[in-house]
C-alpha cells in the first residue's frame, strides 16, 4: 500500500467510493447516527475493513467538542497511597470510556502549577483529577477566576472548602480508630510517630490521636510525640526517640505502614516484645504489613476507591456542564477500615494465638 493509501490516510471519502454510497452516510455509520438499513451499514463496515479506515479522533473531538480525556495530576506514584489512588482512576476512567493524560510533578509542595493548567486547557481534556496531596500552600493557586478557566475540576486529598470537589479519606476517623483500639487493649501511654506536620494528612491523623488521649484521660505530652517524613528510616528515629523520653509507654500510633516498620525494628533491637511490651498500630495496610514481624494491626483508607470515586464525581460534573446543568461541588469523605492483626491484640488473647499455633 503506497503511502497515501495507507490506512493513516484513508478517508470517508475513499470508503463512501468504495461502498458506492455517500460520504454523509458513511459518517453516520462511523459516529453511529441515523437510521441505516442493515445491508448497507455491513457493505459500508466491509469497505472499512479493507481499506483499514481509522477515524480521526481529534477531528471528531473538534465537531463534538469533547475529547474523551481525563487529565491526572499526580505526584509520588511511587509510593503505596499516591500510586494506588491513580490505579483507582485509571481503573474507573477506562470503564466509562475516557483515556488519560498523566502529568508528574516533582514535588508536592510546588505552587507554580500555572503551565500545566495552561497546558491541560490548550489539549481540550473534558475534566482533571488533581492527585496531589494538599502540603504546606500547594493550594494557593486555588482561585475562582482560575477555576473558571478549567474544565470541571475533582481534587484528591485536602481539606474542605467551598466551591471546591473533593474527595478524600477521612484520616482523622482512621487514627480515632487505630487510637481507641490500642486503649481497649488496656494501652494507657500511647505514643505518636506522626508524618510531616505541613502535610493536611498529617495534621489530621494526629487531631484523631490527640483526641482520642484527651477523651479517654490519656497523656499527649510532647515526650510522646514524633515527627517524621513518611520513611521507615524516620520510624527508626522517632522510636527511638519515643522510648528515651517516655520508657514506660505501651503503645504507638505510627502515621503510615512504613514508619511502623522502623519503629518495630528498634523495639526487637532493645530486647522488648510486641505486643506484649509495646503494642503498635500503623496506618495505610500495604500488602506487605500483613507479613512484618508480628504482622502489623493497620487502617486501610481504601485508596483505590478513592480514585475511582474521583473519576464517578468528575464525570457526573461533565455531564452536567455538557447538558448545561448546574453543579453544586460536593467533598466526598471516604471512611477507612482499621485492620487488626498480631502487633496490637491484648497480651492475653496474643499468647493464647501464639501457643494455639503448630
Amino acid at each position: 500500500m503506497s503511502k497515501s493509501n495507507s490506512p493513516n490516510h484513508v478517508t470517508l471519502r475513499d470508503v463512501a467510493k468504495l461502498s458506492g454510497v455517500s460520504i454523509k452516510t458513511v459518517s453516520r455509520v462511523v459516529n453511529n447516527q441515523g437510521e441505516i438499513s442493515a445491508s448497507t451499514r455491513q457493505r459500508i463496515q466491509a469497505a472499512i475493513e479493507q481499506s483499514g479506515y481509522r477515524p480521526n479522533i481529534l477531528a471528531r473531538s473538534l465537531v463534538n467538542r469533547r475529547t474523551d480525556t481525563l487529565a491526572v495530576v499526580a505526584w509520588g506514584i511511587d509510593y503505596f497511597g499516591p500510586s494506588r489512588a491513580v490505579l483507582g482512576v485509571e481503573q474507573q476512567a477506562a470503564e466509562l470510556g475516557y483515556s488519560l493524560l498523566l502529568n508528574l510533578i516533582p514535588e508536592p509542595d510546588r505552587t507554580d502549577v500555572r503551565p500545566i493548567l495552561d497546558a491541560l486547557t490548550a489539549r481540550r481534556v473534558d475534566g482533571i483529577v488533581w492527585a496531589v496531596p494538599e502540603v504546606g500552600n500547594n493550594r494557593t493557586w486555588v482561585k475562582s477566576d482560575w477555576l473558571a478557566q478549567l474544565p470541571p475540576t475533582v481534587f484528591l486529598s485536602m481539606a474542605a472548602r467551598p466551591g471546591l470537589s473533593i474527595i478524600a479519606a477521612d484520616n482523622r476517623l482512621g487514627a480515632v480508630k487505630a487510637t481507641q483500639h490500642l486503649i481497649q487493649q488496656n494501652r494507657r501511654t500511647i505514643g505518636i510517630i506522626n508524618g510531616p506536620m505541613h502535610w493536611w494528612e498529617s495534621r489530621e491523623r494526629f487531631e484523631g490521636w490527640k483526641a482520642t488521649c484527651l477523651e479517654a484521660g490519656l497523656a499527649v505530652n510532647p515526650g510522646l510525640i514524633s515527627e517524621g517524613d513518611w520513611s521507615a528510616r524516620s520510624g527508626e528515629e522517632g522510636m527511638r526517640k519515643l522510648l528515651a523520653q517516655a520508657p514506660e509507654m505501651d503503645a504507638v500510633f505510627a502515621g503510615n505502614d512504613q514508619m511502623a516498620l522502623g519503629a518495630l525494628g528498634v523495639i526487637h533491637s532493645m530486647g522488648r516484645c510486641v505486643p506484649q511490651d509495646i503494642a503498635i498500630v500503623g496506618f495505610d495496610d500495604i500488602p506487605e504489613s500483613a507479613y512484618f514481624w508480628p504482622s502489623l494491626t493497620t487502617v486501610n483508607q481504601h485508596v483505590v476507591e478513592l480514585g475511582r470515586t474521583a473519576v464517578q464525581t468528575l464525570h457526573r460534573l461533565i455531564e452536567m456542564q455538557r447538558n448545561e446543568q448546574d453543579s453544586e461541588p460536593t467533598t466526598t469523605s471516604l471512611a477507612p477500615e482499621l485492620v487488626i492483626r498480631q502487633s496490637s491484640r491484648a497480651v492475653s488473647e496474643s499468647l493464647e494465638k501464639q501457643s494455639a499455633t503448630p
